[in-house]
């Protein structure tokens, strides 16, 4: 009779395979993302792809009840995990069993499943909550706005915890279905496509589908009674268009507006490449704000955006936001300047299209307005801080970086730029630096000195950098693109109020929050 032997580095080895991993090895998951400006928010541990939402809505007592099924996977070994969420919770099970959960902070929800989860494994999270939104504050605040008729959930950089639970940060972007139930003769406007609509015992079911990654802000819920127009694109995609039945004076110039979005995305696509989604429109709710957001597929839009009559260009801002910040999102919310700063462009560049002022001419403008002393230059648009993320440096003095970089590389490598940056990260995300590497390589010059003159020293830079020079730009550019140091008295351009009506786009109701300067 022959006996196996084993050595003891087989029979070890052959102990932790039979041996499932200790509690030891099983940890529970950051409470935070790791953002540099908002550390609590987002978490660590797993990565979201879907978010299924079911959920019903009362305009009447703004009560919100909500099922919320998460498909993620786990980054780590698991003992517990953490979501974010403001409403109250009463029920929670993952991978079909219950869950035991906490609260903590302004809006975590920590889960402890019933086994921990290992690491690289598919898990369901199923949770049951209800609240009012507008009564939620976190941080003193809410990003839930009641109507006459409904309620709203838009803002930025957060707005998901008031309606579901979620990991909060545009690092984990998912693909959503949002199926909302309203009382009959009231509508549900989400993100995408509407897939299908059913009325029963007094209530109307809304079913919405965002089929490409989209970020936790960019969601969107507007529950009220809306005029609802609807469209193709030539390309074959849904358009959706909603208003508030009672605008009152802005309702002709909202809809003068935003009823050119297919108009303003077709343009944007000769400029950006592709659109990058499923659906296109905006809706403009009847809220007491004054900002604009750019809600993936169907931007959202503040009743007083359009107080002084029609304005296209704040459609152009948001509808860019498409490419820049939504297919393309920020890593960390440092990099706001991914997002604002091309958002801002655009419209200089709409201008220059329509023939109001060509961007260097809004450039020269912008420069030569805003004198050596004026704070403006002190904001960093690469990093300019949590308190200064909004500021209308990032938005002014992003753009002129841009024309900064357009004139040192030339029209054809500028736009090849614009064009080619949402491909190579199209549903991802991005740094600043990503960005300046990008630039570099596609130009083949050095670019580091010109981004860090025009978006991380705190000073105004010299007026040589305002304009192109003969050797850096082509003669139909020298020719529209007087220096800034050769005007005494720079001439307005014409777009120049469209667009400063739209600095607002991104002021929050936030006590002491972002807000920037009109001028």
């Amino acid at each position: 009779m022959h006996r196996r032997i084993i050595v003891p580095s087989a029979l070890a080895a052959s102990l932790l395979l039979a041996i499932p991993a200790s509690a030891a090895d099983f940890v529970p998951g950051a409470p935070g993302i790791g953002d540099s400006y908002y550390p609590t928010s987002g978490n660590g541990g797993y990565d979201v792809s879907h978010y299924d939402l079911r959920l019903k809505y009362q305009p009447a007592t703004d009560l919100l009840e909500g099922t919320a099924t998460i498909v993620a996977t786990t980054k780590q070994n698991l003992s517990r995990f953490n979501l974010d969420i403001g409403l109250a919770v009463s029920e929670v099970r993952v991978n079909g069993r219950l869950a035991k959960f906490a609260t903590s902070g302004a809006h975590e929800l920590e889960v402890t499943p019933a086994t921990p989860l290992e690491k690289n494994k598919a898990v369901s999270i199923v949770v049951r909550y209800a609240g009012k939104p507008s009564e939620v504050k976190i941080d003193g605040w809410t990003a839930w706005a009641r109507t006459p008729d409904g309620g709203v959930a838009a803002q930025e950089p957060d707005s998901a915890a008031w309606w579901f639970p979620s990991n909060d940060h545009p690092l984990d972007k998912a693909t959503f279905d949002v199926s909302v139930s309203v009382p009959d003769g009231t509508q549900a406007i989400s993100n995408g496509v509407l897939q299908s609509q059913s009325s029963r015992l007094g209530w109307t079911r809304f079913n919405w589908r965002s089929n490409k990654p989209q970020a936790t802000y960019l969601a969107t819920l507007a529950v009220g009674k809306f005029d609802i127009t609807t469209d193709r694109t030539a390309n074959g995609l849904p358009v959706i268009n909603a208003y508030s039945k009672d605008l009152g004076d802005n309702a002709g110039a909202a809809r003068a507006s935003v009823e050119r979005t297919t108009e303003v995305a077709e343009w944007l696509e000769s400029v950006f490449g592709p659109y990058p989604f499923n659906s296109l429109g905006g809706y403009v709710p009847n809220v007491t704000s004054g900002f604009a957001l750019e809600t993936q597929t169907r931007p959202f839009y503040s009743p007083r955006q359009f107080a002084n009559g029609a304005n296209a260009s704040v459609v152009v801002h948001e509808l860019a936001h498409q490419w820049y910040g939504d297919s393309v999102s920020v890593r960390d919310w440092k990099d706001i300047w991914v997002n604002e700063g091309f958002a801002r462009y655009s419209q200089w560049l709409w201008s220059e299209k329509e023939g109001e002022g060509t961007a260097q001419e809004l450039a020269d403008y912008v420069y030569a307005t805003r004198s050596a002393d004026d704070p403006f230059w002190t904001v960093k648009p690469g990093d300019p801080g949590a308190e200064n993320q909004f500021h209308i440096a990032v938005y002014d003095r992003g753009a002129l970086a841009l024309q900064a970089l357009r004139n040192e590389i030339g029209d054809e490598d500028f736009f090849a730029i614009l064009k080619g940056w949402p491909q190579r990260f199209a549903y991802g995300n991005a740094r600043v630096a990503d960005f300046v590497r990008y630039a570099e390589q596609v130009s083949g010059k050095p670019l580091a000195g010109l981004f860090d003159t025009w978006l991380y020293e705190p000073s105004k830079p010299s007026a040589s950098t305002a304009a192109p020079t003969a050797a850096q730009a082509g003669p139909a550019a020298r020719a529209a693109a007087p220096r800034a140091a050769e005007r005494s008295k720079p001439v307005q351009p014409k777009s120049w109020k469209k667009i400063a009506a739209t600095n607002t786009v991104h002021e929050t109701d936030r006590p002491g929050g972002h807000r920037h300067d009109a001028h």
